[in-house]
């Protein structure tokens, strides 16, 4: 494949955001554990690994962030573009961080369409970011962020999220 013929499989790959595979990454023998040792028994070591779903995209935990999930993108065989998320319900807040796009499929529209595809999910949230926005990402940031309840704005975890709830 040339350079373009692989652009225009990331734009082709954006269209495709509203088709998610998921992988809750529970596991229901840890969860009892913890419950009934009242959380010392049953905690996970380390990061967990992060499960390979065969769909164009794919909804995962996150490989760094414990109790958050990951949105990717998946093209020829490596991840396009990811970003993590975590969502409070009780507040009606999910906030993002650290999306990513490899360099070769930047501005074929991978990032536009994840969060719009996170949005669609959860209809009537405030969207932000835990960090400020660096230089170089100030352009993406306005362009996700526009129109965007929240607009991407940097505000700290609530409460329910910071305690694990």
């Amino acid at each position: 494949m040339t350079l373009d013929d692989d652009r225009r499989a990331a734009v082709c790959l954006a269209s495709q955001a509203h088709e998610v595979g998921r992988a809750s990454g529970r596991v229901l023998w840890r969860e009892a554990l913890q419950w009934v040792s009242g959380g010392r028994f049953g905690r996970l070591r380390g990061w967990p690994d992060v499960p390979q779903l065969n769909t164009p995209w794919q909804d995962t935990i996150s490989p760094e962030r414990i109790g958050w999930r990951q949105r990717a993108a998946n093209l020829l065989g490596e991840s396009a573009f990811a970003v993590d998320y975590r969502i409070c319900r009780r507040c009606r807040i999910g906030w993002v961080e650290q999306p990513y796009t490899l360099p070769q499929y930047q501005r074929c529209g991978l990032g536009i369409a994840g969060l719009a595809a996170l949005r669609a999910e959860q209809p009537g949230l405030s969207w932000h970011t835990l960090g400020g926005h660096l230089g170089e990402s100030r352009g993406f940031w306005a362009a996700v962020g526009s129109d965007v309840l929240g607009g991407y704005q940097q505000r700290p975890l609530c409460q329910h999220v910071e305690a694990g709830r």
